[in-house]
């Protein structure tokens, strides 16, 4: 397909759209909850990524998760650390989903989609927290040790033996799973009251 037809005044503006709001949504505090680690927060900037993506096809939720990555680095507070890692962690959620949905247009396509998307997930966030992600941040917080982090996860759970494969599996995935269970569910039940607006192209 040429860039021309992709690149649309109409796919930028909806791209940009659904970028803006997933951005306030990125930028606003998240919510922690008690039984997980503090620095852990819940998002909702993945909900419009999905919607636009769903409606628009996988590059145009691509695009709203890059916009508001780049622009929340402006506010980075961990030198673009955890914007790089929220940029793979919101990829490998969104793109599964959208490339098997493109396929499937059905509300059975969208719940396997989503499924597939979580596992997907899953997966890359705990490969990625069990080899390097808790060693670049505490390369960047030069107050913030391993052995600190250990602590405090086993304060949570005392099963938390080292902070690689184990912190990960004791205390990062039920935080991805919790996270994107709420997250899909939401997706799902907000998806079908505007799904009439935004593939009105897909009747043409």
């Amino acid at each position: 397909m040429e860039h021309s037809k992709v690149f649309t005044t109409k796919f930028m503006v909806r791209t940009s759209i659904f970028g803006a709001i997933a951005t306030i949504l990125y930028l606003i505090p998240g919510i922690k909850l008690p039984f997980f680690l503090g620095f852990l927060e819940i998002h909702f900037d993945e909900i419009p990524a999905f919607i636009a993506s769903f409606a628009y096809g996988p590059l145009c939720g691509t695009f709203v998760i890059i916009i508001k990555t780049l622009i929340k680095l402006f506010f980075s507070t961990s030198a673009g650390v955890g914007e790089l890692m929220d940029l793979i962690y919101g990829l490998a959620l969104i793109l599964p989903a959208s490339i098997y949905y493109k396929k499937n247009r059905t509300f059975k396509g969208a719940i396997i989609g989503l499924v597939i998307s979580t596992i997907v997930h899953l997966l890359v966030t705990f490969i990625c927290s069990a080899t390097f992600v808790i060693d670049l941040y505490c390369l960047i917080y030069a107050g913030l040790t391993q052995e600190q982090v250990l602590q405090m996860a086993q304060l949570l759970v005392p099963q938390v033996s080292n902070v690689h494969a184990s912190i990960t599996f004791y205390c990062f995935l039920p935080f991805n799973l919790f996270k994107d269970v709420i997250i899909t569910t939401l997706t799902i039940l907000l998806y079908p009251r505007v799904r009439y607006f935004t593939e009105k192209r897909y009747k043409k």
